[in-house]
């Protein structure tokens, strides 16, 4: 029986969207832990900096910096040859690209019909595809090795409908649905040494949600207020809240858990608002 079952140093772990908030912050804490992580990131300048940020909390972190488009195969190779050249395998994968676009949000004044498609497909591309890209090309790896992780991210807006972002909601009830039939797909295929899980954010402020969410002087959007007074917490959440729950879906300490979807939302799902 394993001692600590939450002890991943040493494993490999490549995490896209590295240099976005959520991204960023969480591979800075598994490096903290220990693992090797890669971190791979579209914007070779966010990328840096946030290398650096992470060097100078963590001296002795061991990390790989890589360029990498999640919607591009190549690309994607190209980053899975140079992990095997340097660390010889991959443990885990955490899929934390995604994101939204105006095009693909119905303003205030405008109505569903408003919706420009061609945004609307940028979103679903880049959030649904963004993750089963990644996974064609590093599930293969953890099958070869014998065991290994996915953790993608969902969304509380694919739990319950949220106004105005249809685009959002959609891909990311497509995640969803994906992690699920993933799962089943790798636990028969490698007798469950693959596991494929979600965490499911509520509301943290990023960059592109900071303006709908807060005015330039930081207090609360109408629509914030609204968040907040539908988060029992009553508060946004803070992106280190969110480690405990990949740590422990990467960790054997999921070692049965696959298919899971993980609420991590101050409460937001299970309100009802009355």
């Amino acid at each position: 029986m394993k001692s600590n079952l939450f002890d991943i140093g040493g494993r490999v772990y490549v995490v896209t969207g590295a240099a976005g908030v959520l991204g960023n912050s969480v591979a800075r804490y598994l490096a903290a832990q220990k693992a090797k992580v890669v971190w791979l990131e579209f914007d070779i300048q966010r990328l840096e900096t946030a290398l650096a940020q992470c060097k100078a909390e963590t001296p002795d972190a061991e990390v790989l910096g890589l360029q990498g488009n999640v919607l591009d195969r190549a690309s994607l190779e190209a980053a899975r040859d140079a992990v095997l050249k340097k660390y010889g395998r991959v443990d885990g994968l955490l899929n934390g690209a995604g994101g939204n676009m105006a095009g693909a949000t119905i303003a205030p004044d405008k109505s569903f019909f408003d919706l420009d498609m061609d945004a609307f497909r940028k979103v679903v591309d880049l959030n649904l595809n963004g993750t089963v890209l990644p996974s064609l090309v590093f599930a293969p790896e953890m099958m070869k090795g014998g065991r290994g992780a996915i953790v993608n991210y969902s969304s509380v807006s694919a739990f319950q409908v949220l106004t105005r972002v249809v685009g959002y909601s959609a891909s990311k009830g497509a995640v969803t649905n994906f992690t699920r039939w993933l799962a089943v797909d790798m636990a028969r295929n490698t007798g469950g040494k693959v596991r494929v899980n979600a965490v499911m954010p509520g509301f943290f402020i990023g960059e592109q949600n900071r303006r709908l969410l807060t005015n330039e002087d930081g207090s609360l959007t109408e629509r914030g207020q609204l968040v907040i007074q539908n988060t029992p917490f009553g508060r946004f959440g803070e992106a280190d809240e969110l480690h405990g729950a990949i740590h422990y879906l990467l960790s054997d300490a999921a070692s049965f858990v696959t298919g899971s979807v993980l609420e991590v939302d101050g409460g937001f799902c299970a309100f009802s608002g009355v």
